[in-house]
């Protein structure tokens, strides 16, 4: 019996934190470029990484809106992403390499 009372308590702590609500954060960081191929890559750029629920660049502003979860991926993270596209963020300054490799169009003023 006390086998059972043990097991229905670990289930219950198990299951409480498996219904905590995930904390996403919201945040913002400029990012420089020129086009809607700039829009492309630097919104490529994090593609791959997990934790990112959302990631657009605005163009106009010059600005990236990201809304992630800090328990999977950090904001420096998803800034040395970008910037290894060739994009210098606040965090990260791009290699001449990458930067370099941007199409002429969309080699911003450093």
């Amino acid at each position: 019996m006390q086998g059972i009372r043990y097991m229905l308590a670990v289930s219950v702590v198990f299951f409480s934190f498996q219904l905590a609500p995930i904390e996403i954060i919201k945040d913002s960081f400029s990012v420089k470029g020129n086009c809607l191929m700039c829009k492309t890559t630097i919104e490529n750029s994090v593609k791959s990484l997990k934790g990112i629920s959302s990631f657009k660049w605005n163009p106009t502003k010059q600005l990236v809106k990201v809304k992630f979860d800090p328990e999977v991926i950090t904001l420096e993270e998803i800034q040395k992403a970008v910037a290894s596209s060739g994009y210098d963020t606040p965090i990260f300054k791009a290699t001449d390499a990458d930067y370099d490799n941007l199409h002429h169009c969309c080699q911003y003023d450093r």
